[in-house]
């Protein structure tokens, strides 16, 4: 069956306001932003009979603005915006790098920062970069306001910890307390773009004067049922020297954090492969920040 617009319902709020009182009303709508998963489901009749909540016309949050500490990413930003903002670019390259690989031009014009995460694909190419910078989500619903670590949003393939009637707002992104001595954005797929990971990651890197390392934060995405920070990798390399021992050591740990599985589009062991190869070459000083 193919989508039938006819059958649906249509509520296009053009304020936060309209829109929380037009989900608390409708509590089954579907929120849509740019709608580019959006029109998958209904281009094969999955939608049809619902009521949809059209964001596109709440243009407060769509605006990218500096805020105490950081920057505030509104949730309806495209990913074509978020490239083209020039702070964004100069204090977070690796969001500005993953928002270039998402699908095509048209894509890039039409989806936006928030939908990618309510989607919550295991895939979304934007997460290991939102991982590494720590970002908040920020969310409204009728019961107020929250601020979500970004790893806590998710909770699983395709779930969310939202709540009832709670839409994202924003996406914040502290800015980060010294210069990374070395940053990665890595896409592994068919295609650089228009193509679902096979694996994706992000990496920050901070080297003390003695060389030892002083922190690091790595996130791999499309190997877990959600983005995984790579916690026993971080841990075992914090305070030491990047040795061929120490290296060797982190890449046999990535399978501690994650658990990628066999699919039509990878297995297992190449997607372990892969990452391992990622991060190695970049705990060796092979990577571009």
């Amino acid at each position: 069956m193919r989508g039938a617009a006819a059958t649906m319902r249509v509520l296009r709020p053009r304020s936060p306001r309209e829109a929380l009182e037009a989900y608390a009303l409708s509590p089954d709508a579907v929120p849509i932003a740019g709608g580019t998963d959006f029109m998958v489901a209904w281009n094969m009749g999955g939608l049809n009979g619902r009521t949809v909540l059209d964001l596109s016309g709440v243009s407060q949050w769509r605006a990218i603005a500096s805020q105490d500490g950081g920057l505030r990413v509104g949730a309806l930003a495209t990913h074509a915006e978020i490239q083209g903002h020039g702070l964004l670019r100069r204090k977070f390259p690796l969001l500005t790098q993953a928002c270039a690989t998402i699908g095509a031009a048209q894509i890039q014009n039409r989806g936006t920062l928030g939908g990618n995460i309510a989607n919550a694909s295991p895939a979304g190419d934007s997460f290991p970069a939102l991982a590494v910078y720590e970002a908040f989500v920020r969310t409204l619903s009728p019961r107020g306001e929250r601020r979500v670590p970004f790893l806590e949003i998710f909770a699983g393939v395709k779930k969310t910890t939202l709540e009832a009637a709670e839409l994202i707002s924003a996406i914040e992104l502290p800015f980060l307390d010294g210069r990374p001595s070395r940053g990665l954005f890595r896409k592994v797929g068919g295609r650089s773009a228009q193509a679902i990971s096979k694996t994706a990651a992000a990496g920050l890197l901070w080297l003390g004067e003695d060389g030892r390392v002083g922190e690091l934060r790595f996130a791999l995405g499309a190997m877990a049922p959600t983005v995984r920070r790579l916690k026993s990798v971080e841990d075992f390399v914090g305070g030491r020297s990047l040795t061929p021992a120490t290296v060797a050591g982190a890449c046999e740990l990535v399978a501690e954090d994650v658990s990628p599985i066999d699919d039509i589009r990878s297995t297992r062991e190449y997607r372990l492969r892969a990452s391992r190869n990622i991060l190695r070459a970049f705990l060796q000083g092979n990577s571009i920040s």
